[in-house]
């Protein structure tokens, strides 16, 4: 399916401003691709689909996973819009027929992240937080680094997120706490290999 047609799909099943928000995505993870030498294709359709799942409310996305019999969290039936990453990814194999596993590795983790995180997925997910409608204190440092030092941009959205989840009270996702930790032990050992 050629990237227009599944445009014009999303259009048909998010609202305006989700789909404008999938447009800016998929355009961050294009040149955040090209930039760290990914499949810039690969980019581009995940980045555009990293948002299918939410065509459902989160009510129904908890319908839906009951029906599939998938099995969710406490934290997922606590923030059902939590699911809209690893159903969204299960739906578009179904709906569009993509199965390319890094392409559903970026759609699935999108929101939350997780420890070895795919290097497509992981852009996807910066994309996700820097595209350019998102305008909150910050962004523009996080835009700036994204095209400089990859695992400190993504340390920078992983802080703001978590902070901004804890200031609320809300519930964190442990798969976003281990992406943060697995980043940060990663960068360790680089820096411990080169004393």
């Amino acid at each position: 399916m050629e990237l227009k047609d599944l445009e014009k799909i999303l259009k048909s099943v998010l609202s305006r401003e989700r789909y404008i928000h999938s447009l800016g995505v998929k355009k961050v993870s294009r040149e955040l691709a090209i930039h760290y030498g990914e499949e810039e294709g690969k980019g581009e359709i995940a980045g555009l689909l990293h948002d299918y799942g939410k065509k459902h409310s989160p009510e129904e996305l908890l319908k839906i996973a009951g029906e599939m019999k998938i099995k969710i969290s406490q934290i997922e039936k606590e923030s059902p819009d939590l699911l809209h990453g690893p159903l969204g990814a299960l739906l578009v194999k179904k709906d569009l027929g993509i199965d390319d596993k890094d392409i559903l590795e970026a759609i699935r983790y999108h929101t939350t992240g997780k420890a070895s995180l795919g290097k497509l997925a992981a852009l996807v997910f910066l994309a996700d937080y820097i595209e350019e409608n998102r305008s909150y204190p910050g962004v523009e440092e996080i835009r700036e680094l994204a095209f400089q030092d990859l695992e400190k941009a993504l340390l920078r959205a992983l802080d703001q997120t978590i902070r901004y989840v804890l200031d609320r009270g809300m519930l964190l996702h442990p798969d976003s706490v281990n992406f943060r930790n697995h980043i940060l032990l990663e960068r360790k050992k680089i820096l411990n290999k080169g004393s």
